[in-house]
């Protein structure tokens, strides 16, 4: 697979994204270097996803900064899309449940050929190009762990038959075939078992390993964090959070301390934000094309707060409550904007 041989470096400082009215998110904080495998944990609904779009390019950032692989964003986003690719991004970057695998690959392979490489590439004798694909293809493929033979009816087997873990393992096949620096995968343990969620895990740190830079969006970090660089979205804001008794420490700050996947650590970082949807609006792959000479590439578009329940006790203020209550639908309603922005964009 013609892949990079190193990822991409994340860093945010003071990271955010406001929709028309509200934020989507706000105050990420994080630092991650290449090859590093990066959870983004929080509940559905806490801006995980404009969070993974915000990083990829796919949606305009409106506080602080963020560099993607030294690119600056928001200046050079589509600089920082060309090197990233999604997976599994409902809305955005997502399976069409009425193709086959093997159609999908194709399509895939396409667009790769028309769109990803230099015109001197295209002007290559067509069996060459041909076995370039299927190399693409066939590395993507053991990159992703999924075995076309353990298939119900191998390549043919139409997307709606898969199993949710093998779903998950053709759309990030069908990403690494770009050979991104950083691969994107939204909701990784949605709706998995134990066992499956512990095989999508292996498989984003096989990847990371390899040296692709991972950022997964999941609503529980693996259970091993080791050499994991944990970001949180969904924290409260610092006004409400409890104030601290002198000589205490807090368990998590605001500040990110991220290390790759060989140091052995966990960093942690936290985001506070308000609800948001968590897919977006974008076109999705069309069908297979024809030839290899005519492909239309089809462009990727791609916390809410826990309250302390000893804040929460008879004897609070009305009048604190009402106004938690508002700032929780205005910042929902802030998320939802940016995703229907980065949707008309």
């Amino acid at each position: 697979m013609d892949s990079t041989p190193h990822g991409a470096a994340v860093t945010a400082a003071g990271f955010g994204v406001k929709g028309p009215r509200k934020w989507a998110f706000r105050n990420i904080d994080l630092s991650a270097g290449p090859g590093s495998l990066i959870a983004v944990q929080g509940p559905s609904g806490s801006g995980r996803t404009c969070l993974l779009l915000a990083l990829t390019g796919r949606m305009k950032s409106a506080a602080g900064t963020a560099e993607v692989g030294g690119l600056p964003l928001p200046k050079k986003r589509a600089a920082v899309r060309s090197v990233t690719a999604l997976a599994h991004v409902p809305g955005v970057a997502e399976l069409d449940p009425a193709l086959t695998v093997g159609e999908h690959l194709r399509e895939r392979a396409l667009l790769q050929g028309r769109f990803g490489g230099s015109l001197r590439a295209l002007l290559r004798p067509r069996r060459e190009r041909r076995a370039e694909a299927r190399a693409l293809v066939d590395a993507a493929l053991t990159a992703a762990g999924l075995d076309l033979e353990s298939l119900p009816k191998g390549i043919r087997t139409s997307v709606r038959d898969l199993e949710r873990l093998e779903a998950l393992r053709l759309s990030v096949a069908l990403a690494l075939i770009g050979g991104p620096r950083l691969l994107a995968v939204d909701d990784t343990d949605l709706k998995l078992s134990d066992d499956e969620r512990a095989g999508a895990w292996a498989m984003l740190r096989a990847l990371a390993a390899a040296g692709t830079t991972v950022l997964a969006v999941c609503s529980e970090p693996p259970q091993d964090g080791e050499g994991v660089v944990l970001v949180r979205t969904g924290g409260r804001r610092e006004a409400d959070a409890p104030k601290s008794a002198p000589g205490d420490s807090p368990a998590t700050t605001d500040t990110a301390a991220g290390t790759t996947g060989t140091t052995g650590t966990t960093g942690t970082t936290d985001g506070n934000s308000g609800n948001s949807r968590d897919d977006g609006d974008s076109e999705s792959p069309t069908a297979g094309a024809d030839s290899a000479d005519s492909a239309d590439s089809a462009g990727p578009a791609a916390g809410s707060a826990s309250d302390d329940p000893a804040n929460s006790k008879a004897g609070a203020d009305p009048a604190d409550s009402e106004h938690d209550e508002q700032d929780g639908t205005d910042d929902e309603e802030g998320a939802a904007d940016a995703l229907a922005e980065a949707g008309r964009s």
